[in-house]
């Protein structure tokens, strides 16, 4: 029988408190009340709650879009929660289907334990690995076995499955859905049986999973948990959702150099709404600043905060200043100090070396044509001299070539 949450706690100011830092930037809290009763409960009783985020290693790793809801997860650590990290070893297995028009191909073994090694060191950037439970879905997930599958696939119908908006629309469409597609959101769910979670957090694409867990809870007689799901971060577009394949994407172990930089190439308006999803600054502090970039301040102060704040979290504070000031001596037409070095044949016999093979040779473009294109568009530099000739060509010596804003290599042809 499912355990009904008792108002016998009282809602303190502290308990309040810890339902603004829920509330902060989040899509959806469902239901809020339950989760005001259990933080009241938790307070009084001096109980940590049990929150979950679960992640697939589907790839082998992550950007800052997926940092979104590791933040929300370490603000509540910081309240004193138990927060468990789940690597989803046993659901990578079979593919998640949520936002597919087409069925996922499922991992091998192999490819998930290679993309699981890096997860939890890349969230340890975020959360406190001394305070994060570490938990992997495949202990109970491959000692369940047939029977237990099929109790669990009871206690949810094919009715409710087909309520999920990509099945349904792949259904009306006539696109295949496979019948291990429907155990994803039942393993999910059951994950949280496993672990008697209280809250799960997720992406907004993830919230018919995250009900499934708090209905089979039920069912399993357990007290239901509330979820907390998280807007998908627009990326440096500041249209699309952050995705690698859109290449607008911040990889958090990208240099410090780099990452600074696409920060600030963000737009104004963009900058506030990573403030709010990515940044630690409390909510008044962020609002103070937004009014004092209101009242004449120059925005760009507002975008370098930010961008320190991120690339040292991800690198150091030392490397959030060193990558500040790298970033004025490229806007000044300066060079970096820690360039590439890249010594290259000349051609036969001597012969000097066109401009487009150079930087194909160079590694600064993929291939001789797109060399070109960038000399089209200004973007080549030599020695700090814009290139505007193709049909340029170098011989012997040693040359500084800058591509673009951030690419540089110091080449010496002989």
């Amino acid at each position: 029988m499912n355990q009904a949450l008792a108002p016998k706690y009282p809602v303190t100011d502290r308990v309040l408190d810890a339902l603004a830092v829920s509330l902060r930037g989040c899509e959806e809290l469902i239901p809020q009340e339950d989760w005001v009763k259990k933080l009241a409960r938790s307070e009084a009783t001096g109980t940590p709650l049990r929150i979950k985020l679960g992640l697939d290693p589907t790839a082998p790793d992550i950007h800052i879009g997926h940092t979104v809801v590791l933040n929300k997860m370490r603000q509540l650590q910081d309240l004193g929660h138990t927060v468990i990290f789940l690597i989803g070893d046993f659901t990578t297995l079979i593919g998640d289907p949520s936002g597919r028009n087409t069925t996922r191909p499922p991992l091998t073994r192999e490819q998930i334990e290679v993309n699981a090694q890096t997860y939890y060191k890349q969230a340890s950037m975020v959360l406190d690995p001394s305070k994060t439970e570490i938990r992997y879905n495949s202990e109970w997930g491959d000692t369940l076995g047939s029977r237990g599958m099929i109790e669990l696939a009871a206690k949810y119908t094919v009715a409710r499955m087909m309520e999920r908006n990509d099945f349904h629309d792949r259904f009306k469409s006539g696109t295949p859905i496979s019948v291990h597609e429907f155990l994803y959101p039942l393993m999910q769910g059951y994950d949280s049986v496993a672990l008697k979670s209280d809250l799960e957090l997720g992406g907004t694409d993830q919230k018919f999973n995250l009900l499934v867990g708090r209905h089979l809870q039920a069912e399993y007689g357990q007290e239901p948990q509330c979820i907390l799901t998280m807007p998908l971060l627009e990326g440096l577009d500041g249209i699309e959702k952050m995705s690698k394949s859109k290449n607008n994407y911040i990889g958090i172990s990208e240099d410090a150099n780099t990452m600074f930089a696409k920060v600030l190439s963000i737009s104004d308006v963009l900058m506030w709404r990573w403030y709010t999803l990515l940044s630690f600054k409390s909510e008044a502090d962020i609002a103070a600043l937004k009014a004092e970039v209101a009242a004449g301040r120059n925005p760009k102060d507002a975008k370098v905060a930010l961008a320190k704040e991120i690339t040292a979290r991800f690198h150091s504070h030392a490397a959030a200043e060193a990558a500040e000031q790298d970033f004025i001596n490229r806007s000044r037409g300066g060079v970096p100090d820690d360039i590439d070095e890249v010594s290259l044949p000349l051609g036969e016999g001597g012969a000097p070396v066109g401009i487009g093979a150079l930087l194909k040779m160079a590694n600064l473009a993929a291939s001789s044509g797109e060399g070109n294109r960038l000399i089209d568009g200004g973007g080549v530099r030599i020695d700090s001299g814009v290139v505007s000739d193709k049909g340029l060509k170098l011989g012997a010596g040693t040359y500084v070539v800058q591509v673009g804003k951030r690419k540089f290599a110091k080449v010496t042809l002989a």
